[in-house]
């Protein structure tokens, strides 16, 4: 990247990340995001999820400063040395999940998802899910509170407070996590390759009713869900050397 590179600053609508961001775009200049070499966002890692989707047709990579509660994907807030920062950091690629959720009338809701598509009950009883892969049928029926595809990036995230597996950066596969399963009850999840097709269809749909969520936005009330990696979209996301989403994975498992 260029001595002279142009940022895009974006923060969330928090004191913390609005005081930051007249810091910085005081000190370093401000562009808009179309035409910037690096997008930078300051916040917690929900409003670099909503930065990722927003920008996703853009070709500047994200550098993310934590300036919210959490800050699995973001650098450490710094004001100074900025732009040495941008030009030592490393990139990694994320690819998206991308849902269609078919709702009980028959319409349909796609959306694209980061870190997991969730299924979870949304009422009293707990959810029945039949689930398939690739067309065949390898759960008859999962009783639950939910269940959830998580990519390596997001496998951090409620795929691991669900007791899913945490997966490397690297890794061409896919977390299948149940959320609280009653029945099988030691049905651990699955790992899948990153080619799977993922259905999950929701049985007693009117006495068990289930929500879907893509990166926790809603999809509401669904009777079936499919999800599929989409590698056409590629995440470019940078961290400081040496703390790159690689070495937060492999971190986290030795907490």
């Amino acid at each position: 990247m260029p001595r002279a590179a142009k940022i895009a600053f974006l923060a969330s609508d928090t004191a913390r990340a609005e005081g930051a961001l007249d810091v910085l775009t005081a000190r370093y200049g401000q562009v808009p995001p179309e035409e910037a070499d690096v997008i930078l966002a300051l916040g917690g890692d929900g409003f670099m999820l909503q930065t990722l989707h927003a920008t996703q047709e853009m070709a500047a990579p994200v550098y993310g400063m934590n300036r919210g509660t959490v800050g699995f994907l973001m650098n450490e807030y710094h004001q100074d040395d900025l732009i040495d920062r941008l030009e030592s950091a490393e990139e990694a690629i994320i690819n998206p999940l991308r849902l269609r959720a078919v709702r009980p009338d028959g319409s349909v809701v796609e959306a694209l998802a980061i870190n997991e598509v969730s299924l979870l009950r949304a009422g009293p009883q707990a959810a029945k899910l039949r689930i398939r892969v690739d067309g065949k049928v390898r759960l008859e029926e999962l009783v639950c509170d939910g269940a959830l595809v998580a990519t390596p990036a997001g496998s951090t995230a409620y795929n691991y407070s669900a007791h899913g597996p945490i997966l490397p950066i690297g890794s061409d596969v896919l977390a299948l996590t149940a959320v609280a399963p009653f029945r099988p009850r030691r049905w651990r999840g699955a790992l899948l390759p990153k080619t799977a097709k993922v259905r999950i269809e929701v049985l007693e749909q009117d006495k068990r009713p289930v929500m879907a969520e893509g990166d926790s936005r809603g999809a509401g009330r669904v009777s079936s869900v499919e999800i599929v990696s989409e590698p056409a979209i590629r995440h470019r996301i940078l961290f400081d050397p040496g703390h790159g989403l690689e070495e937060r994975l492999i971190r986290e498992q030795f907490l």
